[in-house]
């Protein structure tokens, strides 16, 4: 079942129904209620329901508990939250007076285990008498699609990462392991757990998982039972692992679009028409973008306009031209009402791709190329190619060029040689003319356990032998394959190399005599919903973001393997260029390992 419907349905039948089912005093009366989430389940909510759907079960309001709201104090509302200590308080605050409340009542839900601390200081509070429910429903991560999640968490990039932010590493990895351990949970997944041993704070982060994973399977025996459940499995990945996913140009149409075009939180803007400006979210509510999101861009106008013609065909609408333009749609859209719903969507990907091959055509594929060539260190006929610098040396001088994109060639450049010396690298920085403050990004990037400057000493980097992928109907401007898809086939295929991607503590593929401590949690209110078929799943998280590069690799499993589910996730989702602003952040100096 899709992440998003899992969610969604545990949100709508844990939380909202259940508390009108047990609270309500007259059953086939619809009683209103508010809703008040947090920062961190907003984003949740907003993702896995609609407001109407909130409507239809009897929330009248969603609220933000962090901000100052209207009391209401004729209405029960229903907390949704994080047990952090903010969130906990505003919670307090609402119920501070015995006269004056916010609310009539609570029924509290915190979307993961809640602090013993915590537990005592509710316990001892004036609101204590006013809740009505308390419960832990363990979701602590956002479904961003059907096989992808996020923990919003983007700082996790900082405290993982940046030697000045060690002192907060141990709080961040621990609220980290509980989210990753609230999504095994939602998925009914008790996975054994592997990591990349070549970046040290893995091991610790996989033992960290395996302490919360233990705490839930106790408080359920039944999660990560079935026959095929058993070969389940969690793999813990580090951001230095591959970053040359993190930086290439990507050219199928979700990942292309959200490096190029101005995107924020999946909205697409475009003027539809003269002065008429138009906002479309792209989710997977629409079917025309889940089909299409990760195919190449150099198919995706022609199945466009195959698809419409199709639609015109079915519809017998009449059209003054076989191949489609914007022009057509907008009028199209004018005389017939009726279908102004699917045509304004092929409107808006015939808009998105267009813009594309705009951004594309005028220098974006220039960079591929040297990009590609620099990903495989062969050129598109797979002649190894000796020197790199005379490809590269023409895009640093171009003035055109962003410097944001010379960053990007630059450190694709150093990934290739693993490593330059301080005299080339202050070359590459003044042919390309990269402002001062910039530079942090190309130098911090070694904080992540990759060479960047190396004067005689490389650290010594393993690299995994890579599986040949380049066939004829590869397209040239897209050899590089992430490296997570081979990790992910390797693991299936039992193939993964046990020294570097070890399971923790003698763990193996299909064991079923792990087991799990009894329970030192109270509550004991963790219960699995029925899941549906019983495939073992390849659980995929990477430290420091995932790329939308690597999410279209766990589907591309998936479609391939079909008696396995990849899903794949990271402390937060990047584009190239969020990448490039987490590595300018990441702070001065050398990492202590």
């Amino acid at each position: 079942m899709a992440l998003k419907t899992l969610v969604g349905s545990k949100i709508m039948n844990d939380v909202i129904r259940a508390t009108v089912q047990q609270h309500n005093k007259q059953p086939n009366k619809l009683e209103w209620r508010v809703l008040v989430v947090d920062n961190q389940s907003m984003k949740m909510v907003s993702a896995c329901t609609k407001m109407h759907e909130l409507s239809a079960e009897g929330i009248t309001i969603v609220e933000t508990v962090e901000k100052r709201r209207e009391p209401m104090p004729a209405m029960e509302a229903i907390y949704l939250i994080t047990p952090t200590q903010e969130s906990v308080r505003c919670l307090m605050s609402d119920f501070q007076s015995q006269n004056r409340t916010s609310y009539k009542a609570a029924h509290v839900y915190f979307t993961e285990a809640l602090p013993e601390e915590r537990f005592k200081e509710l316990c001892n509070s004036l609101a204590a008498k006013r809740i009505k429910t308390l419960k832990e429903i363990n979701i602590s991560f956002t479904p961003y699609e059907a096989q992808v999640f996020s923990l919003d968490t983007p700082d996790a990039f900082q405290f993982y990462y940046n030697p000045l932010r060690a002192a907060d590493r141990n709080t961040g990895m621990e609220k980290m392991a509980e989210q990753i351990a609230t999504l095994c949970s939602t998925l009914g997944e008790y996975p054994s757990i592997r990591y990349r041993a070549d970046f040290e704070r893995n091991g610790d982060l996989a033992q960290l998982v395996q302490q919360k994973l233990d705490a839930y399977k106790a408080d359920d025996p039944t999660m990560g039972e079935g026959p095929e459940k058993a070969k389940s499995q969690l793999i813990i990945l580090d951001r230095g692992f591959d970053i040359t996913s993190a930086l290439l140009h990507e050219l199928t149409f979700q990942a292309m679009a959200l490096d190029l075009l101005d995107i924020n939180n999946d909205v697409y803007k475009y003027e539809a028409g003269p002065g008429v400006l138009k906002e479309v979210l792209l989710d997977e509510n629409d079917d025309l973008w889940v089909e299409m999101r990760h195919q190449h861009i150099a198919v995706v106008s022609q199945n466009v306009t195959k698809k419409l013609k199709k639609f015109n065909q079915e519809k017998r609408v009449q059209s003054s031209s076989d191949k489609a333009s914007i022009k057509d749609l907008s009028q199209m859209i004018k005389k017939m009402p009726e279908h102004q719903k699917e045509l304004a969507k092929f409107s808006t990907h015939l808009h998105l791709a267009e813009e594309c091959m705009k951004n594309y055509q005028g220098y974006i594929d220039k960079l591929c190329k040297v990009e590609q060539d620099l990903a495989m260190g062969t050129d598109a006929e797979g002649e190894k190619i000796r020197d790199h610098m005379k490809n590269i040396v023409p895009i640093l001088l171009d003035q055109k060029v962003t410097f944001k994109d010379k960053i990007r060639i630059i450190l694709l450049y150093i990934q290739s040689k693993n490593g330059i010396s301080e005299e080339n690298l202050t070359k590459l920085i003044q042919h390309a003319q990269i402002p001062n403050e910039e530079t942090a990004a190309i130098k911090n990037t070694s904080n992540l356990g990759v060479n960047v400057v190396v004067d005689g000493n490389r650290r010594k980097i393993w690299q995994m032998k890579r599986k040949e992928r380049v066939t004829e109907q590869t397209y040239q401007m897209s050899r590089w394959t992430p490296l997570c898809k081979d990790i992910i086939e390797d693991a299936i295929d039992d193939k993964l190399d046990n020294n570097h991607f070890p399971f923790l503590s003698g763990q193996r593929q299909g064991s079923m005599h792990r087991q799990a401590p009894n329970s030192a949690r109270f509550g004991h209110w963790h219960k699995k919903e029925a899941q549906g078929k019983n495939l073992p799943r390849m659980i995929v998280f990477i430290v420091g973001g995932a790329s939308f590069s690597e999410m279209r690799a766990a589907y591309e499993v998936t479609n391939e393997r079909k008696n396995w589910e990849c899903i794949l996730g990271g402390s937060h989702l990047i584009t190239p260029e969020q990448f490039l602003g987490d590595l300018k952040n990441l702070g001065e100096g050398q990492d202590e390992d």
